[in-house]
């Protein structure tokens, strides 16, 4: 059975999408079309900044009404910031909704960003920088994308650099959210069962818009500007090999490159690549090849993020440090082996149900669910349906699956970066 969604934009460019779900649960945010890329080369980590400032006071709220307002009635207000967008969401019983709405309406269109709040909580994420440095197995992340990505927007991490953090002001912070925190760059999302009609003349009146008629399921495109060709692949950098000395016990490798965007034609065929080689199930081959068989890893990966424009797409795994090359050797002819040889029918089949069961399963997480429902919609004015993309990975042929290998895993794309002691040289 399809989902029921309804969709609107008010007459100030707020767009609104609502999934219909019989639950006393209600989840519901704001995706702001605003992520580290729409940064300034001089706003390094402002959008993240940001963020953790929106929580710190509004015209109408203290910081501590902010963190009450929905806690002492059970319900969740939490924010995330990525490369592409900023969202802000709460989940609540169902009769707390429109607190909820409210609430995240403030915060998102209405904080004030004191000076005080600033630099006590800029200490704050000060400190999250320093434990993130603590995280080879993390960091090793941002700085791959920073390679693939040399002096752009993409390359730049999110967290940003904690002495440029100590220099913003509330000008700075008004500045910045002027220009992206507008109702025409935002998307407000709910999930479960409420009157969307009701919904509407809640947001209305919460931005002083006079009640108008509703036009539903109105076609959008998204808050993003999409690509012109949507079906290139964007260039990759010259692969190249980059070894770092890090103090670690564990070598963290990293080997990838940019893949295909959120509209290219073959992003289906990429996720079906990236879930057979290295998802989240035991029977992954490449865990299947370096844990289960070889016994040269803990963990292994296979990663694809799919930017509107752009794809990165990599193999992560940590390992000792003398067992690296091995490993090395071991990924690259499995994937040399996908762009040669097309998956058999058996082997097509196998994997197309385990990533749409993977797909139904993880719909049963509401609130990761909602979150995607509002970002898709964001980013492309699409109406998340689970059994659509079911359908579209359905329809994927082994030549399909096999051309995405071969155009993706040529070996002078891919870019290897290692973290490893000084002695394992």
């Amino acid at each position: 059975m399809k989902p029921t969604f309804h969709t609107c934009r008010l007459s100030n460019g707020l767009r609104i999408i609502h999934e219909e779900r019989d639950s006393e649960v209600m989840y519901c945010g704001y995706v702001m079309g605003v992520g580290t890329r729409h940064e300034a080369a001089a706003e390094s980590g402002m959008a993240h900044f940001i963020e953790h400032m929106t929580f710190k006071g509004t015209k109408h709220r203290r910081a501590w009404q902010i963190s009450n307002g929905l806690e002492r009635v059970g319900g969740e207000l939490n924010a995330f910031t990525n490369k592409q967008e900023t969202v802000y969401c709460a989940t609540v019983l169902q009769p707390d909704f429109r607190r909820a709405v409210d609430l995240l309406t403030d915060i998102v269109f209405h904080s004030t960003y004191p000076q005080a709040e600033i630099d006590r909580e800029v200490e704050v994420i000060c400190d999250e920088i320093d434990s993130y440095k603590d995280s080879p197995g993390e960091i090793i992340f941002d700085e791959f994308e920073e390679i693939l990505f040399p002096g752009a927007d993409l390359g730049r991490d999110i967290l940003g650099d904690a002495q440029r953090l100590r220099s913003y002001t509330t000008d700075d912070a008004l500045r910045f959210t002027a220009r992206h925190y507008r109702p025409d760059n935002a998307v407000f999302y709910a999930y479960g069962r409420t009157d969307f009609r009701r919904l509407v003349g809640w947001l209305q009146g919460m931005f002083g818009l006079k009640p108008e008629p509703i036009t539903e399921n109105c076609d959008e495109t998204g808050i993003f500007r999409l690509p012109e060709k949507p079906d290139l692949l964007p260039e990759a950098p010259a692969g190249r090999e980059i070894f770092r000395d890090k103090g670690t016990h564990q070598a963290h490798v990293l080997l990838g490159c940019t893949a295909y965007g959120g509209c290219h034609p073959r992003r289906y065929a990429m996720m079906l690549l990236s879930n057979l080689l290295g998802g989240p199930g035991m029977n992954a081959r490449l865990n299947m090849l370096l844990r289960e068989r070889a016994g040269l890893v803990y963990t292994v990966e296979s990663n694809y993020s799919a930017y509107v424009d752009v794809g990165v797409w990599s193999v992560y795994f940590g390992c000792d440090a003398h067992d690296v090359s091995r490993c090395v050797r071991m990924v690259r002819r499995e994937l040399q082996r996908c762009a040669e040889s097309p998956l058999s029918p058996r082997q097509l089949a196998a994997a197309k149900q385990q990533l749409i069961g993977q797909i139904g399963i993880a719909q049963e997480q509401h609130e990761s669910h909602a979150i995607t429902m509002g970002k898709a919609y964001a980013r492309y004015g699409l109406r998340r349906d689970p059994a659509t993309l079911a359908e579209r990975i359905q329809a994927l042929t082994a030549e399909e699956v096999q051309c995405a290998a071969a155009e993706i895993f040529r070996p002078e794309r891919l870019t290897l970066l290692a973290y490893r002691t000084p002695a394992s040289r």
